[in-house]
């Protein structure tokens, strides 16, 4: 079998153009990533996966999605649950951590079930970082709480709950983006924290998860590690802590190549990003111009790249069986019974 290209690309519309169709089909990426723009309603949906699949004549072929919950949420009303943000079961969890962690496998269970019907088989979540006070709140109520112990626990349950679903989880941003003081779709932050500190808070829940299937860099700087990158295109950071401190031996993929916190043209941003260690470049906004420069500057995925997606693969099983009624209906006595609006209340810093 020829190894697929180290890419995932996005799309422009709900549709499949007879373009995209085209260049899919010579370029050849290892998989996709949906976005809002691509989800009208559950038979579009399926029926696009399916599309994006028969392009590059790959049933194995991987499709991704943002389905956190709370803001960053793709699929939602009025054509699929709308699943509540992060902070909710990290606030549950902070009254009781059992109940805190079933809600949290629950919510991810449910997610699951909403994206394996349409056929998307891996999930961009659950974040694990870790937010601090004063940091950008790009993060803010994505996480799972702000101490290291509470979110490795609920990160987890969600991994657990999409596991359960056949989705694979995929951790981020791995080495830890709470810190950062800017947007990194905007800006490259810089964090100055020593790597000591890094260790005992940002890094510990990615070392407490590090035998998941797929993993996301976050495009911030570590200066205490390497001041003149970011995590994305550090050879220093990637091997010294996301492989060696940290322990991750599973597929690394890149945070989207698109964002303004990397320099260069995209096809240098995906060399730069592959060159340092990354196993794969992710491209989302769908413009063809910039995928068939990132195309261009990307091989087909290598031997190392191929065992990790081929490990990862081997985790993806058929869903159990799930009756979502009785998982829904849990799910909403939990959130019930432990208090009204849990996601409005202010994140408790550790």
């Amino acid at each position: 079998m020829t190894a697929p290209r180290a890419a995932i690309l996005g799309l422009e519309g709900p549709r499949l153009k007879p373009e995209e169709r085209r260049f899919f089909a010579d370029s050849q990426p290892l998989g996709f990533i949906l976005f809002k723009r691509n989800c009208e309603n559950p038979a579009q949906l399926k029926e696009l996966v399916g599309e994006l699949r028969a392009a590059v004549g790959r049933q194995d072929c991987p499709v991704l999605i943002d389905q956190e919950g709370g803001r960053v949420a793709r699929l939602g009303p009025p054509n699929w649950r709308q699943p509540p943000a992060a902070i909710t079961f990290a606030r549950l969890a902070e009254r009781d951590l059992d109940l805190g962690g079933e809600a949290a496998r629950l919510n991810a269970r449910l997610m699951a079930a909403d994206l394996a019907d349409a056929g998307i088989t891996v999930d961009c979540a659950p974040v694990l970082d870790i937010p601090v006070p004063g940091a950008h709140d790009v993060i803010g109520d994505r996480a799972h709480g702000s101490a290291p112990g509470l979110v490795a626990t609920l990160g987890r349950a969600v991994c657990e709950g999409l596991l359960e679903g056949g989705v694979l989880p995929v951790v981020k941003h791995i080495p830890g983006h709470g810190r950062a003081a800017a947007d990194t779709h905007v800006a490259l932050p810089v964090v100055t924290a020593s790597e000591a500190e890094l260790q005992r808070t940002d890094f510990a829940p990615f070392r407490a998860l590090n035998d998941m299937p797929w993993a996301m860099t976050g495009h911030v700087v570590y200066a205490a590690i390497d001041a003149a990158a970011p995590a994305t295109t550090s050879r220093g950071v990637i091997e010294r802590v996301v492989r060696g401190h940290i322990g991750f031996r599973g597929l690394l993929v890149s945070d989207d190549l698109s964002m303004n916190a990397l320099e260069g043209t995209v096809a240098e941003r995906a060399r730069a990003a592959l060159d340092a260690g990354c196993d794969v470049v992710l491209h989302c906004n769908g413009r063809m111009d910039e995928m068939a420069a990132v195309a261009g500057a990307t091989p087909p995925l290598g031997e190392a790249g191929m065992a990790r997606w081929e490990r990862g693969e081997s985790l993806r099983h058929a869903p159990a069986a799930f009756d979502r009624a009785k998982a829904a209906s849990r799910l909403a006595e939990l959130l019930e019974t432990r208090g009204k609006s849990l996601a409005d209340k202010p994140l408790r810093y550790a």
